[in-house]
């Protein structure tokens, strides 16, 4: 699946704005009615694009997020750049140096203390740089203070781990070396599960590619075959953020859970099963040729060592003893998940009865249709399978578009009703011809009345 993103961080901050007060340029409000929902928005919380936490905002910002979306659109809402953007290159690249290597060795320093004690060294001039200015430099470099904590390990940590087998699955992605395929390099996307208490792995496949698509099918086949988790980890890249997944997962019952950002002790199992198969698969898979030829090597891994190897964290026992000991839900069928993962999304067919759907151009036999709006279903359970329109009850079936076959099909005539002879006596010629020549005729419904 190929989705539109924005092109930088302005154009997210933008679609946060519109997607907050956008629905309030749509509708006719009453007089006062505006004042009670901007009232109303300000008390909600909401996650700016990049921002780890929620906070809420005042009215008068939202009134102006209003004006602007209502007069100028999207590109209104657009943050304007700081006035004092890039006042950090006043600096020479020795200066940033000293700056940053003084932070390193004193992380404990403020921004002020730095500056007044370069100064009075005479190793910078006076007001070259403010501390505001300061600070976003050690922002940039990654060492502002908040980050230098972190990397000290500053906060408590505790062993955990979930209750039983099935109640929460980790995923993540790792990167293999790539592949020599026909002369050319590909990389290697290794998607994995893991279940939190047994350590077993639920699904493993190395692709090309790292897709939500590509993720949401290695869910599928893990679901057939265990069931659906209480609970899935995942990281908070971009592969596991997207809107179908956070719905799928919402049908099912399972609870969606991001690590934080940067937090990689926080992925700890994760983590360690990923460098058991390098040092174990992936460090002697060099060689290889074709995903399939690495494929069979992960799965002889897990079959033949990793889930028959007694685990120290399971006391001794091996991962596929522990999984296979707790009962697995029986009452989720094909039918629910296929449920659980089929998208509906409103569409505007075109005038050349095509649909567009995820990046492809789909088209209808029902001619009719062209320029309304309709509901488009797809099952991303499998994705080759093609999406659908439902239309008074019955499913269409959308092809993909061949033009080339297009130029040679009939045009069959768009009708809403069937074909049928006039019934209606309607010709304003001969009307006027009779009105000329003084010819009167009786209107065939009064005849029917006589």
């Amino acid at each position: 699946m190929e989705n539109l993103t924005p092109k930088d961080h302005a154009e997210a901050v933008a679609l946060f704005r519109s997607e907050i007060v956008g629905a309030l340029t749509r509708i006719d409000l009453p007089r006062g009615a505006l004042a009670e929902r901007l009232e109303a928005l300000s008390q909600q919380r909401f996650r700016p694009p990049g921002a780890t936490a929620t906070r809420t905002f005042a009215v008068p910002t939202l009134e102006r997020w209003y004006r602007h979306y209502k007069k100028g659109g999207l590109a209104a809402l657009r943050p304007e750049p700081r006035s004092d953007r890039g006042a950090a290159r006043a600096l020479t690249a020795e200066q940033q140096e000293l700056l940053c290597d003084v932070r390193r060795e004193r992380p404990s320093a403020s921004a002020e203390l730095i500056l007044d004690t370069l100064v009075a060294d005479g190793r910078l001039e006076i007001n070259v740089i403010s501390p505001s200015s300061l600070r976003r430099l050690f922002a940039a470099r990654g060492l502002d203070k908040r980050t230098l904590r972190n990397a000290v390990d500053g906060k408590q940590r505790l062993r955990w781990e979930a209750e039983r087998p099935g109640a929460l699955w980790h995923g993540d992605v790792c990167h293999g070396a790539h592949l020599l395929i026909d002369g050319e390099k590909k990389p290697v996307r290794i998607h994995g599960m893991l279940d939190d208490a047994s350590r077993y792995v639920v699904a493993l496949e190395a692709m090309h590619q790292e897709r939500e698509v590509d993720m949401l099918g290695l869910l599928v086949r893990a679901i057939r075959k265990h069931g659906p988790p209480d609970a899935l980890y995942l990281d908070n890249g971009a592969t596991y953020r997207g809107h179908t997944l956070a719905l799928a997962c919402a049908r099912m019952g399972t609870t969606l859970l991001h690590a934080k950002p940067y937090d990689a002790p926080a992925r700890g199992k994760m983590e360690r099963f990923w460098r058991t198969l390098r040092e174990r698969c992936l460090d002697f898979a060099g060689t290889l040729g074709s995903l399939h030829d690495l494929n069979v090597r992960l799965y002889a891994f897990l079959d033949e060592h990793y889930h028959r190897t007694p685990h120290g964290a399971l006391m001794g026992k091996a991962p596929e003893t522990v999984f296979t000991a707790a009962p697995r839900p029986d009452d989720f069928d094909e039918k629910k998940l296929r449920d659980a993962l089929t998208v509906h999304v409103r569409r505007r067919v075109r005038g050349d009865s095509t649909v567009p759907m995820d990046g492809d151009d789909w088209e209808t036999d029902l001619g009719f249709l062209a320029r309304k709006l309709v509901t488009v279903s797809r099952c991303m359970v499998d994705p080759a399978e093609p999406p659908w329109i439902e239309h008074e009850g019955v499913r269409h079936v959308l092809v993909p578009v061949d033009p080339r076959k297009n130029a040679h099909r009939t045009r069959a005539p768009v009708c809403l009703d069937k074909p049928h002879e006039a019934r209606t006596p309607f010709d304003p010629p001969k009307t006027l011809l009779d009105k000329s020549i003084g010819r009167t005729t009786k209107p065939a419904a009064s005849k029917e009345l006589t």
